[in-house]
C-alpha cells in the first residue's frame, strides 16, 4: 500500500464544493470515482481544505492510500483523462506513511480577488467579486493588520460549523492593489487553519471599511466581539481561491 499526495487545481464554479454530497457534483467525488476503477474498489480521498460551492483552488492537496502499483506519472495522466477539464491533477507523489492532506498541513494560503472598477472583464467575472464603489485599499490594509496573530475568530465563522474551538492563528495578511477592470485587488491570508466562510467574511468586512461605511478600527471591535452579527457580509464564493498548502 502506498500513500499518495495529489496536487489539484479546479474551477469551482459548477461544483458543490470539495466534499462529496448527495445533491451535486463534488471534487472529492470526482476523484474517488476516477480512482476506483484503478484500485478495483472504492477509495477515500482526503482534501487539505473543504472548499465550499463555487470556491476555486490553484494548489489544493489531497491524499489517498492505494494498493495499485501504477506509476505516479501514469496515474496523473489517467486521472486527467477522465476528469472534467475544470479539474486538473497537477502532480502525484509518493508520500510518507501516515501523511494526511488535512491533518499533516502546517498552513494554508487563500487569496480573495476583487475587481474595483465600473465594469468587470468578461474573462474574469467567474473568479472575482465586482465592487464598483471606490475602495480605500490603504484603510483595508491597516484594518487587516489586526488579524495577524492568534485570536478567537468566532465573529467570522459561518453558520452550521461544528468545531472544538474558534481560535486560529493568522501567520500573514497582505493586500495587493488592483488596477482596473482586469487587475483585481488581491487579499492574501495565510494561517494554520480557517473556519467555515472565515476568509469570505473577512473580505466582506474589509470591503465595508474600504467603501467608507466603517472606520478601520471597526475590524478589531468585530474580532473582539466574537459575534457574527457584528461582522460584514459573506463575500461571494467566486472570488476565493485556495492557492497553496504547506507541510
Amino acid at each position: 500500500m502506498r500513500t499518495l499526495k495529489l496536487t489539484i487545481q479546479y474551477d469551482g464554479t459548477d461544483f458543490v464544493g470539495w466534499q462529496r454530497q448527495t445533491n451535486g457534483v463534488s471534487i472529492q467525488g470526482l476523484l474517488e470515482d476516477a480512482l476506483a476503477p484503478i484500485e478495483g474498489q472504492a477509495v477515500t480521498v482526503h482534501g487539505a481544505g473543504r472548499t465550499d460551492a463555487g470556491v476555486h483552488a490553484r494548489g489544493q492537496v489531497a491524499s489517498v492510500t492505494l494498493a495499485a502499483t501504477i506509476e505516479t506519472p501514469s496515474l496523473g495522466r489517467a486521472l486527467n483523462a477522465v476528469l472534467p477539464p475544470a479539474v486538473r491533477v497537477l502532480a502525484v507523489e509518493v508520500a510518507d506513511d501516515g501523511f494526511h492532506a488535512r491533518f499533516s498541513a502546517v498552513s494554508k494560503t487563500y487569496e480573495y480577488r476583487i475587481i474595483n472598477a465600473p465594469i468587470v472583464s468578461a474573462f474574469l467575472h467567474r473568479y472575482v467579486w465586482h465592487v464598483p464603489q471606490p475602495l480605500d485599499v490603504d484603510a483595508m490594509r491597516a484594518a487587516g493588520a489586526a488579524l495577524v496573530g492568534t485570536h478567537d475568530f468566532a465573529a467570522f465563522q459561518g453558520a452550521g460549523s461544528d468545531v472544538a474551538t474558534t481560535e486560529r492563528t493568522i501567520l500573514d495578511f497582505e493586500i495587493d492593489d488592483g488596477g482596473g477592470f482586469d487587475l483585481p485587488v488581491v487579499l492574501r491570508v495565510s494561517g494554520d487553519g480557517f473556519l467555515r466562510h472565515m476568509v469570505r467574511t473577512i473580505a466582506g468586512t474589509l470591503v465595508e471599511i474600504g467603501i467608507g461605511r466603517w472606520d478601520p478600527w471597526r475590524l478589531l471591535a468585530v474580532l473582539e466581539s466574537r459575534d457574527r452579527g457584528e461582522a460584514g457580509p459573506t463575500a461571494p464564493a467566486r472570488g476565493l481561491v485556495l492557492t497553496s498548502v504547506a507541510y
